[in-house]
């Protein structure tokens, strides 16, 4: 049974939302169609101008992550192909692009990796869609925890952090549970990722994600950030990371997931209020409904301004953490000075 998707998208549909009707065969009661054959349309692409059928919209979204992978992260032979799967929708259509592409491959070993922060009435939903989809494409799933990893969990340091900023006033507000969150999360994926001999790490960022990251680091002004963000290549102990869909957008994601019946949890974190990446959203999502493209542009532009920002910049050594021993650009890695505060 199909649970409603959150996301307006645009369609050719009389009734409007094509994720009301549960039957296939009434979700293509359509009025517009495909721009490529007579099959009735299911979504129109503003930034193309193409009106899609279920099978050429399956088409070039496959397309474009068939291309983003050989144009940016090639798949070797013997590659160990890691897949960061949180059980939404972004990471799980990833997880199932890889297994289309590289699934018949003798040669090639996919392993999902799936984090449990520790997150009361959200995370234990999305690890339960997560050994749903793996289960579903025989894919061998690996389930690691912070509770495992560093004796607490997020609702524990968020707790925790919550004190240490009425006490110590402004001085720690400047972090908040995402960014917590998502260090301590990359740590324990670069982990397991190595230990079982990964060489490639599959995340499930879309073009949404990087369009906004590309913005956040603009008004950070943090030009090796930058620089790293966009990084393609292996660092001293670092697993490659690879976003098969940084040029899909996030409506699309979500319609191809919905229409591929996949098992993600499409609940938001209580602990997501991250303000500033907000207000980028919808000042990027008003910029793509008046000016259709912007996100593709932008992402574009970042990836053609990188090389001539990384050539004038003396980018940070990757060194030991003193603590834990994991590669890090400071005597001290992120994630070992985030524990330290939140004790």
């Amino acid at each position: 049974m199909k649970t409603a998707v959150n996301f307006k998208i645009r369609i050719c549909q009389p009734t409007g939302c094509p994720f009301k009707n549960s039957k296939k065969e009434q979700r293509l009661t359509m009025t517009i169609k495909c721009k490529k054959c007579s099959t009735p349309s299911i979504i129109y692409q503003p930034y193309s101008g193409l009106h899609l059928c279920e099978k050429h919209f399956y088409e070039d979204l496959e397309r474009k992550a068939k291309l983003t992978l050989r144009q940016r992260y090639p798949i070797k032979k013997n590659d160990v192909i890691a897949v960061a799967l949180s059980g939404g929708k972004d990471s799980s259509v990833a997880l199932l692009l890889m297994h289309k592409i590289f699934g018949n491959r003798p040669d090639i070993r996919i392993v999902a990796i799936t984090i449990d922060e520790g997150i009361a009435g959200y995370r234990n939903e999305s690890i339960a869609r997560a050994k749903e989809l793996t289960a579903r494409l025989g894919i061998e799933h690996i389930v690691k925890s912070f509770r495992e990893e560093y004796g607490k969990t997020m609702d524990d340091i968020t707790s925790e952090k919550k004190l240490m900023e009425n006490h110590f006033g402004d001085e720690k507000k400047e972090l908040g549970a995402c960014s917590y969150c998502g260090v301590l999360r990359k740590k324990i994926l670069n982990v397991v990722a190595r230990d079982i001999g990964a060489t490639k790490l599959v995340i499930g960022h879309n073009l949404d994600d990087e369009a906004q990251t590309v913005m956040l680091n603009h008004f950070r002004g943090d030009v090796e950030r930058m620089v790293r963000f966009s990084a393609a290549n292996e660092l001293d102990g670092f697993i490659v990371r690879v976003k098969p869909l940084r040029k899909i957008p996030e409506k699309e994601i979500a319609l191809y997931a919905y229409l591929h019946d996949l098992p993600m949890e499409l609940t938001s974190c209580p602990h997501s209020f991250g303000a500033l990446r907000k207000e980028v959203r919808r000042m990027l999502n008003g910029f793509e409904v008046n000016h259709p493209g912007t996100k593709y542009s932008l992402v574009r532009g970042f990836d053609n301004m990188v090389p001539l920002l990384a050539a004038g910049l003396e980018v940070s050594d990757i060194r030991n953490c003193e603590i834990c021993g994991e590669p890090c650009n400071d005597s001290i890695c992120q994630a070992c000075k985030m524990l330290e505060k939140s004790i």
